[in-house]
């Protein structure tokens, strides 16, 4: 295929994809006519993701194996399950909203994932790696229950596979043999089997080709009906069978598990792809489809760097070129903690496939000894960071916000029972803005708040940041979380200086009311305090740098207070703001405590700062808040 920058290419008109409006459509397209539809849906995905940002390569990979499953499947009636969701922007463009597209990850436009509001077509949400195939048995199971005779397809990516959920779908879905299960493993990157030779890639040839799957349907029913050894006799050349194709294969881990394997396939060539997906159709029970594709497939960029356009802000589709700032927290929290690393040779980073976006690129490169990536196991990365402890090393484990939801059972028995020195370092804490709902960071303060023996601090500034981090390391007893938003720093007072201390208080000593509140959003109080000064109001701010536990000497500060305005980005049940009320009450005071947080919901996608002015976050909405109850 010519490469996509080409100008005949990227101007071209949208004949075929403009006028798709369900999965019908695309089965009514003739073979000769889908080569021109998948370079369309490139065209549409590069020129959209250069404008809004967004997953490319992975999304550029996966172009033909999605018009091949739509061309196969009947959607909705066969549910496509798709694994985070870095994959779905052909199905959307094939699933009637191609129209819609230029508002991706656009406040109140479509999702960058799949969303089950947005379109029958998407199943599940799809924000977090390695469920799919869990939900699509769950789905064939229901299926089968009522007696429906639809398919059930989970389609994931070979990262997915370093996630443990993965495998207990497997262990699962190989007792389930007469489920319509089948997982197509989009390879884009790793090698599962090894095969030798001209036979092996003959016999992998046979394999995915429907007939292979007919005859031996076929010839296993005369077999059983063969009287008095039809069974046994079945029975003997299945193991005939299956200890040949071992012996050719060197094994084949989904088989054993009991999920037929069918593969590699081209994951670009379209009627190779319809012709293995009808094949495995045709099996009883789950069969698992290996399909080899490129990330970043039609955009040389993308090709030659997929890392790099994984995941990516607006660029130029001409020079493949977009912003790369370290002035953000992450890549600040990875300089810092490389520094502590090259004096302390105990320090240890981990990270589950995030290395790129937390910041630890350069530790990587410098410490590869002490350096883990355990794959997409967020689950694994804390028992394994506790051992990493009882090894006397001091481990520090990056993870989104949103990933570690994953292990709140690991950090309550691995982390604050076992009470061992670790870190936690907590990236995109609160909002993150176009990725939505499956990412925003606002739930973590709450889960901590119910687990004993931690330590957690919520910085405001880079300055903040570098002190949680080495009073975290040499001056706290026992794991600590350290909690930071996604981006930069946001409004910082002239006169302002990192204390070092649990918090700070700043303002008028004998003031009516205080502003209390942490992190990225003490900037935006700050602001709104000084308005507030500027009219003459006699106001305090307390600056809370440890949220949990809740400093006792902090409640101090408004013991004289009538009104406690509390503005927390996170969300309001279980939260920071209710633990200090909590405090408050337990110390007999009582001022008026008005709360602003996010409410229970989940928060949507958006620009960073229009979600925080949305739920009066922002300055201006603070300001007002306390006009209002003053």
């Amino acid at each position: 295929m010519q490469n996509i920058l080409q100008k005949e290419i990227v101007d071209m008109e949208h004949k075929i994809l403009e006028n798709l409006k369900s999965p019908l459509d695309v089965k009514r397209l003739s073979e000769n006519e889908l080569p021109l539809l998948a370079e369309e849906v490139r065209d549409t995905i590069i020129s959209t993701v250069s404008e809004t940002g967004g997953h490319l390569a992975s999304n550029l990979g996966a172009v033909e194996l999605t018009i091949a499953l739509h061309r196969v499947f009947n959607s909705p009636d066969d549910k496509i399950i798709w694994d985070v969701g870095h994959q779905v922007y052909t199905h959307k463009l094939l699933t009637g909203r191609y129209n819609d597209f230029k508002t991706l990850r656009k406040e109140g436009g479509i999702s960058g994932f799949s969303r089950p509001n947005e379109s029958e077509h998407d199943i599940v949400y799809s924000g977090h790696s390695s469920v799919s195939i869990s939900t699509a048995l769950g789905i064939a199971a229901a299926d089968k229950v009522n007696g429906k005779k639809n398919y059930s397809v989970a389609v994931l990516g070979d990262g997915a596979l370093t996630g443990g959920l993965v495998y207990e779908a497997l262990n699962n879905a190989g007792r389930m043999k007469d489920t319509r299960l089948i997982i197509v493993l989009n390879d884009n990157g790793m090698s599962i089997s090894k095969n030798v030779g001209n036979l092996a890639k003959r016999l992998a040839a046979m394999r995915s080709r429907s007939g292979y799957y007919k005859l031996k349907a076929i010839a296993e029913k005369v077999v059983s009906k063969i009287p008095l050894v039809g069974k046994s006799l079945a029975n003997i050349l299945f193991k005939l069978k299956t200890d040949v194709k071992n012996a050719m294969y060197q094994s084949n881990f989904f088989e054993d598990m009991g999920v037929t394997y069918m593969g590699p396939i081209d994951g670009h060539n379209i009627p190779k792809l319809c012709n293995a997906l009808e094949g495995a159709k045709i099996i009883n029970g789950p069969v698992l489809v290996h399909v080899n594709t490129v990330k970043g497939k039609g955009y040389t960029h993308a090709e030659e760097n997929p890392s790099d356009f994984h995941g990516v802000p607006p660029f130029s589709i001409e020079e493949g070129d977009f912003p790369r700032s370290t002035d953000n927290f992450s890549e600040k929290f990875g300089e810092f903690l490389f520094n502590q690393g090259a004096k302390d040779k105990r320090i240890c980073a981990i990270t589950a496939a995030m290395s790129l976006g937390t910041g630890l690129k350069r530790f990587s490169e410098e410490y590869p000894d002490r350096f883990f990536d355990v794959g997409i196991a967020e689950e694994h990365a804390v028992p394994f960071a506790l051992g990493l402890a009882k090894g006397n090393m001091v481990p520090v484990f990056v993870v989104y916000s949103t990933f570690l939801q994953r292990c709140y059972d690991q950090l309550m028995h691995d982390c604050a029972l076992q009470n061992s020195k670790m870190i936690i370092a907590v990236d995109r804490a609160g909002i993150v803005g176009d990725d939505g709902e499956t990412h925003n960071g606002i739930y973590d303060t709450a889960f901590f708040n119910g687990i004993p023996n931690i330590t957690v601090y919520s910085p405001s500034y880079y300055a903040d940041l570098n002190n949680a981090f080495v009073n975290a390391l040499y001056h706290r007893e026992g794991p600590c979380v350290i909690r930071y938003p996604r981006g930069s720093q946001l409004y910082m007072p002239e006169d302002y200086v990192c204390s070092g201390n649990s918090f700070d208080v700043f303002g008028d000593s004998d003031a009516d009311f205080a502003i209390v509140t942490y992190g990225r959003i003490f900037g935006e109080a700050y602001k709104a305090y000084e308005k507030l000064k500027s009219e003459g109001k006699k106001v305090k701010i307390l600056k809370l740098n440890i949220i949990v536990p809740i400093p006792e000497e902090s409640v101090e500060v408004i013991k004289n207070v009538k009104k406690v305005f509390f503005f927390e980005e996170g969300v309001k049940s279980g939260g920071v703001g209710e633990s200090f009320a909590s405090v408050v009450l337990e110390n007999k005071l009582s001022p008026e405590f008005i709360l602003t947080a996010f409410p229970d919901c989940f928060v949507k996608q958006g620009k960073t700062d229009s979600i925080l002015k949305q739920y009066n976050l922002d300055s201006d909405g603070m300001y007002n808040t306390v006009k209002e109850n003053l």
